[in-house]
């Protein structure tokens, strides 16, 4: 029961803060597909308090708290599954209303994949064991590529004119790749160091990531697969290099 309250990497959040602000989004979630007009009613209600300076992992506490961990992951668990089926059973371009502009139905179950994967990441960190890595890594991947304007354009910053050669080795061993073939403007990698990084759980250092051209050497160190504002990610060494 101690591992619930030890706090990550992850601006000092425990497991069970990880899994309180999973659920309270994938609630969300279902709010946006079963009833859209409560969504909007209820987005209203957080942006106030987003602006009188509350912090979202504070929001997500306070709907939690009558939970101990045990509790609160049965809880996410029914949410999250009840999230699947709606999903599921939506048309793969229906626009889902969301904390930004709309998202299609498919992008939104990308979205909560990629989420789900890096806080579910800094609870492995804190247990301090290695996860299994499957093809679903792809739809992480895919969003760390797509996001490449996105990373620059969200700090203000020019965009490259030319987009990467992204080349991932699978956990199959086959190789994903996005992009044009290019000798000087690529990267090259593990697909799971390549979601470490985007997702920003590691440090580009604490990859095997090779690479190459000017876009791409700013692009890394700043990558950020995920909305709202521009992120830090971790200090180099933290985690330590993987293996």
């Amino acid at each position: 029961m101690s591992q619930w309250q030890t706090r990550s990497n992850f601006y000092g959040w425990t497991p069970w803060d990880e899994i309180a602000h999973l659920c309270y989004f994938d609630e969300t979630g279902l709010q946006s597909a079963h009833t859209p007009e409560e969504f909007t009613r209820d987005l209203s209600i957080l942006t106030k308090r987003l602006e009188q300076g509350q912090e979202i992992s504070a929001i997500a506490r306070e709907c939690y708290i009558s939970l101990d961990g045990p509790a609160l992951l049965q809880h996410w668990r029914s949410r999250y599954e009840s999230l699947v089926s709606a999903l599921a059973a939506l048309d793969p371009k229906e626009r889902l209303a969301w904390y930004g502009p709309s998202m299609s139905a498919r992008s939104f179950a990308s979205a909560r994949i990629m989420e789900t994967w890096a806080h579910g990441q800094d609870i492995w960190d804190v247990v301090g064991r290695v996860r299994p890595a499957s093809a679903r890594l792809y739809h992480i991947a895919h969003l760390g590529v797509t996001t490449f304007k996105w990373t620059f354009v969200n700090r203000k910053l020019q965009v490259p004119e030319r987009l990467p050669r992204v080349e991932l080795r699978a956990p199959d061993g086959t190789t994903w790749c996005w992009n044009e073939a290019s000798s000087d403007q690529f990267v090259k990698g593990s697909a799971v160091d390549f979601c470490l990084l985007v997702t920003q759980r590691r440090h580009l250092l604490d990859t095997d990531l090779m690479y190459s051209g000017e876009g791409v050497r700013k692009w890394l160190p700043m990558a950020q697969c995920f909305a709202g504002p521009p992120a830090e990610g971790v200090p180099a060494g933290q985690q330590g290099r993987r293996t």
